[in-house]
C-alpha cells in the first residue's frame, strides 16, 4: 500500500474510535478498531518526516495545529460544563514530540557531544513544563488547561497518549526499514503493553473490555503492506479532518444524545 492508502485506512478507524468516545451508546468494537489508527499515523509520519526537505516547516506545521488543537479542546469543554466525554484529543503535540526525539537522536549519531547537550536541555525543559502544566491547572483549574499549557510546551506527559506514545513513534521510526526489525520491536512493544494491562487487571474479559490498547498490534500487517510508495498525497486532509470531525462528533454527542 502507499503512504497515502495508509493515511485513508487509518483515517477511518480513527473516525470509528472516536465515534465510540463521543457518541453515548455506540458499540465498543468501535475502540477496538480505533486502536489500530495512531500506529499507522506514526508509522507514516515517520516516512514523512524522513523524507521532508524541511524538517523545521514540519514541525513547526504540526506545532501550530497542536496549539490549534489544544485551543479547540479547551473552549469545548467550557462550552459544554458536564460533556459525555472530555475533549483531550490532540494527536498533533504526540507526533511533534516524537519528530523532535527522531531528530535530537540523529544529530546525537553525527555529533555526540552536540546531541548529547540537546538531549540534556531537551529533559531540563520537560521538567520543567511539566511544573508548568501542573501549575497551570491549579491555577486555571478547567478541563483540558493542562493539555493546553502542554500542547504550547510540547509536554511530553500532557500530551495524547503521553510518553508511551512518543516512545512507539520513535521506535517505530527507528525500525521502519527493517520488516524483521519493526516486527520484533514493534511486537514486544505490543506484548509489553499487554503485560501491563494484564498485570492492572488479569481478569480475561477485562482484555476486551476494558483494557484492550494492546489490540494495536493489529496495525503492524498494515504498516507491513507499505510499498515505500507516497501515493496521491492529500497533504491536508489529516490536519483538516482531525480537528473537523472532533468537534461534530463532541457536540453531536453531547446535545443531541
Amino acid at each position: 500500500m502507499t503512504s497515502t492508502s495508509l493515511k485513508v485506512i487509518a483515517l477511518i478507524l480513527m473516525f470509528l474510535d472516536h465515534v465510540g468516545q463521543f457518541i453515548p451508546g455506540a458499540p465498543l468494537w468501535l475502540h477496538w478498531l480505533g486502536r489500530i489508527s495512531a500506529p499507522v499515523f506514526f508509522f507514516c509520519m515517520a516516512w514523512g518526516f524522513y523524507y521532508t526537505h524541511d524538517r523545521k516547516k514540519y514541525l513547526l506545521r504540526m506545532y501550530l495545529f497542536g496549539v490549534g488543537m489544544g485551543l479547540i479542546d479547551l473552549i469545548s469543554n467550557i462550552i459544554i460544563a458536564e460533556p459525555y466525554a472530555l475533549l483531550f484529543n490532540n494527536i498533533f503535540v504526540t507526533l511533534l514530540l516524537v519528530g523532535v526525539i527522531v531528530w535530537l537522536i540523529e544529530i546525537r549519531k553525527t555529533d555526540k557531544q552536540q546531541g548529547n547537550k540537546y538531549l540534556a536541555l531537551f529533559a531540563v525543559y520537560q521538567i520543567f513544563t511539566t511544573l508548568l502544566c501542573i501549575l497551570a491547572g491549579q491555577v486555571l483549574p478547567l478541563n483540558g488547561m493542562m493539555s493546553f499549557v502542554g500542547a504550547v510546551s510540547g509536554n511530553l506527559i500532557f500530551n495524547e497518549g503521553s510518553f508511551i506514545f512518543v516512545f512507539m513513534g520513535v521506535l517505530i521510526y527507528f525500525n521502519r526499514t527493517d520488516k524483521k526489525r519493526l516486527i520484533l520491536a514493534y511486537g514486544l512493544f505490543c506484548l509489553g503493553f499487554l503485560g501491563l494491562e494484564w498485570a492492572i487487571d488479569p481478569r480475561p474479559t477485562a482484555l476486551l473490555y476494558n483494557n484492550y490498547q494492546w489490540m494495536m498490534i493489529a496495525a503492524l500487517p498494515l504498516m507491513l503492506s507499505y510499498n515505500g510508495e507516497k501515493g496521491s498525497g492529500l497533504k491536508y486532509l489529516f490536519y483538516i479532518f482531525y480537528p473537523l470531525h472532533i468537534v461534530v462528533l463532541f457536540f453531536v454527542g453531547n446535545l443531541f444524545f
